[in-house]
């Protein structure tokens, strides 16, 4: 049999590279792990940030108005934007009006307001731990519509 040939230089630099990348990507055991172990520590902390999905950057979140909502009904329904806001403000002062009654209101497809009472009870401060007595109040709750949760 003929002698062997040896591989040429350049195919011996670029196959020592590639064995250590394999030692450092595959989890080293016995006698290996103690010669690898400072390798393998390295590449399971650079693989760490990259497990975390960085979201993309979301454009900032933009409030809506009573006048923005005004101005899309006016250009829908063929109104002033004058008589739109006003038409608006009168359903907000409506809607006040009752919940300071007491009664409940159901918006179809976007859902229902109402007055719930909050009974008296004691609470801590956080920054001393002190027992602070809260009062009766009142808060209005919003329950959205199935219609609404299906759509967000």
């Amino acid at each position: 049999m003929p002698p062997a040939k040896k591989p040429a230089p350049a195919a011996r630099k670029t196959a020592a590279p590639a064995k250590v990348a394999a030692k450092t990507a595959a989890p080293a055991t016995g006698k290996a792990a103690a010669s690898a172990g400072k390798t393998a520590a390295p590449a399971k902390k650079a693989a760490a940030p990259a497990k975390k999905a960085v979201p993309a950057k979301v454009a900032p979140q933009i409030t809506i108005t009573l006048k923005h909502i005004a101005a899309e009904l006016a250009e829908g329904h063929d109104l002033s934007k004058k008589a739109a806001e006003s038409v608006l403000d009168d359903f907000v002062a409506l809607i006040t009006r009752q919940l300071v009654k007491g009664d409940k209101i159901r918006l179809s497809g976007l859902g229902i307001l109402q007055v719930r009472d909050r009974p008296a009870r004691t609470a801590r401060n956080p920054a001393t731990g002190e027992a602070v007595a809260v009062a009766v109040s009142k808060k209005i709750a919003f329950r959205p519509a199935k219609e609404l949760k299906n759509a967000v």
